[in-house]
């Protein structure tokens, strides 16, 4: 009986270190990323260092959320850089006009939304590959951003509390930071308590099932995007909060990093499977090698070098190891 119980016990953990291994990965290697830059720089680990990582993680966070349900039903979503550049100009470019911010907050998200749906209606309901729809987004999104700026950078003036969105602290945390950490929260929860967590998993695992059971499958194809646009309205007015100012040029280069955290986190690029607290790890880990790059002295332009390993990287660990049909330890399923 002793015997027994042991072997039980040892599955269960040989079951929980496989089902949580991504997780696990991530978090270890965000540990030994820390512990690395912090050795390799004096100022890595001060109060105000970490402060500032945070800060300027917490857009990329709140993005890599909603991208973390975009790819857990099989899409993806190219277009978030141009979407939070043309929110980060639209916002200055309204607020320039004397138009009160918390209205400007309002009409940003809405407008993210509505650029989300635009997006999830051409994937969901005429069937055009994510990856297609989303590249034009790219194009279209920050041509017009750029066209509607001229290129130039729109100052934003006379908007404190605006501007508290950005650069304000609460007991000593950053308010991105803190608005990011909501996000999360909700996040998790959606994806892992509610019937809509459930059917965004059942639709990236088998959207053609999902939709025999009764589920609105279309629809819940469509909404991630538009949970995408709203959480590029975030980004781009915090970004927009904490410059001071909105840019045809803001987040180039944005949906390398979301990408790579969402799926360095351990989600699937098959669909189906998908974890915020991978997501969270795996963008503070991507915060971390760029702020300790940087502190290190190493030219920032390498961090686009990682960047771009961590995700081929990644995506060869979600083909070799998430599509195999092994359990840990070499189990078939």
């Amino acid at each position: 009986m002793t015997v027994y119980t042991e072997r039980g016990h040892g599955s269960r953990i040989a079951d929980f270190f496989g089902e949580h291994a991504q997780v696990l990965s991530i978090a270890i290697f965000f540990a030994a990323c820390m512990i690395f830059f912090s050795v390799g720089s004096d100022t890595f680990l001060t109060a105000g260092n970490i402060l500032n990582i945070v800060r300027q993680a917490a857009p990329i966070l709140i993005v890599a959320i909603a991208m973390t349900f975009v790819i857990i039903t099989g899409g993806i979503d190219l277009s978030v850089g141009s979407q939070v550049a043309l929110i980060n100009a639209v916002a200055a470019v309204v607020m320039a006009m004397g138009y009160p911010w918390p209205l400007v907050v309002i009409a940003m998200l809405i407008l993210g939304g509505g650029l989300g749906f635009a997006q999830g209606w051409f994937v969901a309901y005429q069937g055009i590959p994510a990856f297609i729809v989303t590249l034009a987004g790219l194009s279209i999104l920050r041509g017009y951003a750029l066209y509607l700026t001229q290129g130039y950078s729109i100052p934003i003036q006379d908007a404190p509390g605006f501007f508290a969105l950005g650069r304000g602290v609460v007991g000593g945390i950053p308010v991105p930071a803190i608005i990011a950490a909501v996000v999360a929260v909700l996040g998790y929860v959606a994806i892992t308590a509610t019937k809509y967590g459930r059917q965004v998993v059942a639709v990236g695992s088998n959207m053609e099932a999902a939709r025999r059971v009764g589920m609105p499958a279309k629809w819940i194809i469509a909404s991630v995007y538009i949970i995408s646009g709203v959480a590029c309205a975030v980004a781009g007015l915090l970004i927009a909060a904490r410059l001071g100012s909105g840019s045809s040029n803001a987040a180039v280069g944005f949906e390398l990093q979301v990408i790579a955290a969402v799926v360095l986190g351990g989600t699937s690029l098959m669909g189906g499977r998908g974890t915020i607290l991978g997501t969270v790890l795996g963008t503070l880990t991507i915060a971390v090698i760029g702020n300790g790059l940087i502190l290190m002295h190493i030219s920032p332009f390498f961090t686009q070098i990682v960047t771009g390993a961590i995700i081929l990287i990644a995506i060869w660990l979600n083909t070799r190891i998430f599509t195999a049909n092994f359990r840990f330890g070499g189990k078939k399923r």
